[in-house]
């Protein structure tokens, strides 16, 4: 089996009497893509910035292939390219100019950064606009060219700090099509960290976490799968009657709405009993039921389950 690219053994980090990273590891294996998700201060942006060198940690150790960050610092982090969540290059520099100013940091020629550059703007669509300012760029292209950048050293492990917040859904998408081919075809480890379930459900595995803890990972299907038989779906009018219905009953943990629909999370076993009880009370009360029925769970059910429990879980 191909040893892991990423490993994170036992990451810790303190501020002050706050634990923002607590007894962290994982670990991730070339082609995968990680997502951490999480709610804000759940300690993601904090486990990239331990494991890309910018912090230190108080305990435990990050390997990044044959290289340890705390005994290998330099080897380490040649291995990296890190996108972080808020556009930092110059925007008062052209695209080509933010890719050579970072190149010749980390200490390449120019024959060696510009083939290069050149290759990575074209993988992210950026190579007809090399020469305009990067603040002139839309919020998407600056994306791209903060990939672009972080490509520049061909890095064998990946690092995105949400990187697709603030831009359009269409946008988001064709950047995670970029991504999918890194990992696909080239065979580079990416871990991000998202808000966005969609993007969690592209991922090979996921971590969520919670007070600077990874409770629970597994891979999308296997996190759907912890509240299987338990998620309703519900439909009818007047939709505020049935929220509140749905929240007094005693089987239902969490009602949510999801469009004109509620999502209804019950209690173990408890989805039969829930669907009947709720037909008669809701229309006791003058509401109409139009459909109640088991459905699949999605992520966002299951972020919404972990995000509200306090429980350190297993690993599946």
């Amino acid at each position: 089996m191909t040893d892991p690219l990423l490993s994170v053994n036992h990451l810790s980090r303190s501020f002050g009497a706050i634990k923002a990273v607590d007894d962290i590891s994982l670990s991730l294996f070339p082609g995968q893509i990680y997502g951490l998700v999480g709610p804000d201060g759940a300690g993601k942006t904090t486990t990239l910035r331990l494991i890309c060198g910018a912090f230190k940690p108080d305990a435990g150790q990050v390997s990044i292939g044959a290289f340890s960050l705390d005994r290998q610092p330099e080897q380490a982090r040649e291995q990296i390219g890190y996108l972080s969540q808020q556009f930092s290059l110059y925007e008062d520099l052209t695209v080509l100019e933010n890719i050579r100013f970072l190149a010749e940091i980390r200490g390449f020629s120019d024959q060696e950064w510009l083939p290069r550059s050149h290759e990575n703007l074209a993988f992210v669509g950026l190579d007809a606009f090399e020469n305009r300012l990067a603040g002139q760029l839309s919020g998407g292209m600056k994306q791209n060219l903060g990939l672009a950048c972080a490509l520049v050293n061909r890095p064998r492990l990946l690092l995105l700090d949400e990187p697709t917040t603030g831009v359009d859904p269409v946008t988001r998408q064709d950047f995670w099509q970029l991504v999918i081919r890194l990992a696909g075809t080239q065979g580079m480890a990416v871990l991000v960290c998202t808000p966005y379930m969609d993007e969690a459900s592209r991922c090979s595995r996921v971590g969520f976490m919670r007070s600077g803890q990874i409770i629970r990972e597994g891979t999308p299907s296997q996190l759907r799968q912890l509240l299987a038989g338990r998620i309703l779906e519900l439909s009818g009018s007047p939709l505020p009657l049935l929220f509140k219905m749905a929240r007094e009953d005693a089987g239902v943990q969490d009602a949510q709405r999801f469009g004109d629909r509620l999502h209804l999370r019950v209690a173990p076993g408890q989805a039969r009993v829930v669907r009947r009880r709720l037909v008669g009370s809701i229309k006791t009360s003058g509401g109409s039921v139009h459909t109640i029925q088991e459905i699949q769970p999605l992520l966002e059910d299951v972020f919404i389950e972990l995000a509200g429990s306090g429980k350190n879980e297993a690993v599946l």
